[in-house]
């Protein structure tokens, strides 16, 4: 990779923006990134009325990216991940979904349990673990749970209400599945707060590690 590669992150949150930054600093050291945040995306996704809006405001952010420098673009978010084919057509560069590695991991596992605090990222996840698997010739069982309460403690600035009610739902799915799948990048701090007997997937790690794989084989500037 070459020094100064410019990327982008497109966050629907600013929670993740932090220790996304510590983990592209390790693992693409040479880089620089830009990020670009809409935190309206997730509740305008919930809005009949707002929802068109959002892929033309992802494809804006994008070009943006563009005009900026970036080469590469990391949506980080997984309520709109599904817009990564749409958004690379339309901005002329990779866009990668930060869930792909983790939806890899996923689908080696027979029984996955799939957790979220918000159904505009379960039902995403639950269908990029489908499509990844199905590419890798598997057909695992898959059932999904949206954590009540959890986003509206998150949102109400309760991060310790958050981690308990996320805790909780770990603990409980692991009894019944292979592998449990956190679907929010902004769940992983609960992860560490519990240990139970089956993998706890998240996306964060990752996302960026493969970030680096495209960054990486990505063609030298003429």
């Amino acid at each position: 990779m070459a020094d100064d590669t410019r990327i982008a992150m497109l966050h629907t949150g600013a929670v993740v923006i932090a220790p996304l930054m510590e983990l592209v600093r390790r693992e693409l050291p040479g880089s620089t990134t830009i990020n670009y945040l809409d935190d309206r995306i997730v509740a305008d996704l919930r809005d009949p009325d707002a929802s068109a809006s959002v892929p033309d405001r992802v494809t804006g952010l994008a070009r943006a990216a563009v005009a900026a420098g970036a080469r590469a673009i990391l949506l980080t978010c997984s309520s709109i991940s599904e817009l990564a084919a749409q958004t690379s057509e339309e901005a002329g560069v990779p866009v990668l979904r930060i869930d792909e590695a983790m939806a890899d991991e996923a689908a080696a596992f027979h029984r996955v349990a799939v957790l979220a605090t918000l159904p505009t990222t379960c039902e995403p996840t639950t269908r990029l673990i489908r499509e990844r698997a199905a590419l890798a010739g598997r057909d695992p069982s898959i059932r999904s749970e949206v954590i009540d309460g959890a986003f509206a403690a998150v949102s109400a600035g309760d991060r310790a209400e958050h981690d308990r009610l996320v805790v909780a739902a770990i603990e409980a799915a692991a009894t019944g599945c292979d592998v449990i799948v956190l679907a929010q990048a902004s769940m992983a701090g609960a992860a560490a707060a519990t240990e139970v007997a089956v993998p706890v997937l998240t996306s964060l790690e990752p996302g960026v590690r493969r970030l680096r794989e495209l960054v990486e084989s990505l063609p030298a500037r003429r």
